[in-house]
């Protein structure tokens, strides 16, 4: 085997070729492979940061309709309780409304009561002037007997 100029010649072009790509070329086609490589590292750090966010997001999602449900029910459980405690006081007004009403009537029953003694008493003593009068057989002077009357009312 001889080693000729051809042979020489190629080793010294396949030499420069070498070198030009391992200068010119490969450094770019490294550069695009590694951005490309912080690419798909970068993809692939959001989607687990993504994911990690979805699950952070589930858990207070979870934890406001908890705490909103909790709320709901503290509001309707003080609801029924001004509720019940409306109930009670509207009661305790209709009572009292009506030992009013109650105690109005009774006052008016004692007054009629008393009017309708005052009236008998003097239907009574009417009756007993006109009963003295015809034993009697002449008038009485109503004017002249006022203290009399007023006497036999008080008695009767």
């Amino acid at each position: 085997m001889s080693i000729n100029a051809t042979l020489i010649g190629q080793m010294i072009w396949f030499a420069l070729f070498i070198w030009i790509t391992m200068k010119y070329v490969w450094p770019p086609l490294q550069k695009a492979m590694a951005d490309r490589q912080q690419l798909i590292a970068d993809g692939l750090a959001a989607g687990e940061r993504g994911k990690h966010d979805l699950e952070l997001a589930s858990k207070r999602s979870a934890d406001t309709i908890r705490e909103a449900k909790e709320k709901a029910a503290g509001i309707f459980a003080e609801a029924e309780k001004r509720g019940a405690q409306m109930v009670e006081e509207a009661k305790d007004t209709a009572r009292a409304e009506a030992q009013k009403v109650y105690d109005a009537k009774l006052a008016e029953l004692e007054q009629d009561t008393e009017r309708a003694r005052s009236a008998l008493r003097d239907r009574v003593a009417e009756l007993a002037v006109a009963g003295a009068e015809k034993i009697l057989r002449r008038e009485v002077n109503a004017a002249a007997h006022a203290d009399m009357l007023s006497g036999l009312k008080q008695e009767l």
